[in-house]
């Protein structure tokens, strides 16, 4: 892993999962599983299996140095385990081949870390939608290319990140038990030594699906597919906080991510309050997304199996994991502690001196029997005059003859009610809140 920074704040509970020294533990209870079934089935002494749970050693330090001459990390655990286990250790590694215990073992760690990854998005998905409930009648406006575009609500916002949200926890909450599986089927898969029931033994002991087919691993589209399921999730928050650091530039002043005590946003300005959370969090994103494509191309080995995924997948799947954990966790903070500014959003809706409101003027002609296009083209060209002489939209409506031909002074002040633009969010809330 090559996450340094992050590692300082990350949660143990997801950091832990990646370790040599749960990965050793891991290996070991694997090995004891496989002496539980094959003495269920007969195959070896009874007794093995609590004889070798009780008097098992693993010393991390000690593989590290064997495997320095074994060059074989597998070979280096099985060296390190038998010193402590007596005659027992002829029994360990039983029909097994290495990836055995190395996709077994992926499938269980990722079953784990993907639990922490589900269980803090639920957390930001509840602070996403109180923040969407609180901001609901808030006014501000939309934007689309970067442009003023109508009046908006605040909490809607939020409603759409708590949308995208809800379906990347769902994607990956159903697709675990697709991704996390093991297998214990021997060298080529062919269960030459073993029998398949052997496999769904130990499987559903550590709670992961088993593969109905594998070679000498389990088929790299699965992991694949779970790197897209991260990248999405992270792809989410990422848009989310790109939002916020739009929000946050000097000149729009809506919302802003927290700033504390003691922070210093710049070295050299000491004014600045910069939107370093949320930037961390797209940083991030494309650390995540990346890891994915090398996911793909992990896809296509040689035969049955070659070892070229392998030393990348000793990085790319703790790190993805443990980054989007963290991006989750940061993500939280942000929306919990988010500073929202809801009288610059008003100042902003006055910028564009009242051109939003063009589209119902337009509705409103053609609802008097003007053609689309001739109603377009009149509303068009007093707001170029409003745009070009700096002037207000609303007084040129107002004294426009053209327009006083279609509708009355009271009509044409219904028009400017920007409330009447969250007529019928209450039902998109409806929608997805529930």
């Amino acid at each position: 892993m090559f996450l340094p920074m992050i590692a300082r704040y990350t949660p143990e509970k997801i950091g832990k999962i990646w370790t040599d020294e749960e990965k050793f533990r891991r290996f070991l209870e694997i090995e004891i599983l496989l002496c539980e079934a094959l003495e269920k089935n007969r195959k070896i002494p009874g007794g093995v299996s609590r004889r070798i749970r009780k008097k098992a050693k693993i010393s991390v330090k000690r593989i590290l140095q064997i495997e320095e001459s074994t060059h074989h990390d597998i070979i280096a655990f099985l060296k390190d385990l038998s010193a402590s286990l007596g005659d027992d250790a002829q029994y360990l590694h039983w029909g097994l081949t290495s990836s055995d215990l190395l996709d077994t073992t992926l499938a269980w760690q990722i079953k784990d870390a993907t639990a922490v990854i589900l269980a803090d998005t639920e957390k930001l998905l509840a602070a996403v939608k109180k923040q969407a409930l609180r901001y609901k009648d808030t006014l501000c406006v939309a934007r689309t290319h970067g442009v003023h575009a109508e009046i908006y609500s605040f909490g809607l916002k939020f409603v759409s990140f708590y949308d995208e949200l809800s379906r990347s926890h769902e994607l990956l909450k159903e697709g675990i038990g697709r991704i996390a599986t093991g297998k214990i089927s021997g060298a080529v898969g062919t269960f030459a030594y073993l029998e398949p029931k052997v496999e769904e033994y130990i499987c559903k002991k550590l709670g992961i699906g088993i593969s109905p087919v594998s070679t000498q691993i389990v088929s790299r589209e699965r992991h694949a597919y779970y790197l897209s399921l991260l990248a999405l999730l992270a792809s989410t928050i990422e848009r989310f906080s790109t939002e916020i650091r739009h929000l946050h530039r000097t000149e729009v002043n809506e919302a802003k991510e927290p700033f504390y005590k003691g922070q210093k946003g710049s070295s050299a300005m000491p004014h600045k309050q910069n939107p370093i959370i949320c930037e961390r969090m797209s940083g991030l994103a494309r650390l995540v997304r990346g890891n994915m494509m090398v996911a793909y191309e992990n896809i296509n080995l040689w035969h049955e199996r070659d070892i070229s995924h392998s030393s990348a997948e000793r990085v790319i799947i703790p790190d993805a994991t443990i980054a989007l954990t963290y991006m989750v966790g940061k993500c939280i903070e942000v929306v919990k502690n988010l500073n929202v500014n809801p009288q610059n959003m008003l100042k902003n809706i006055e910028l564009n001196r009242g051109l939003i409101y063009s589209q119902k003027i337009l509705l409103t002609l053609m609802q008097k029997g003007v053609s689309r296009m001739q109603a377009y083209d009149l509303v068009q060209s007093i707001s170029l005059k409003v745009i070009n002489d700096h002037s207000d939209f609303k007084k040129e409506i107002m004294a426009d003859s053209r327009i006083k031909k279609y509708c009355s002074k009271q009509e044409l002040e219904d028009i400017f009610d920007p409330y009447e633009y969250l007529a019928n969010i209450e039902k998109i809330y409806k929608r997805v809140l529930g």
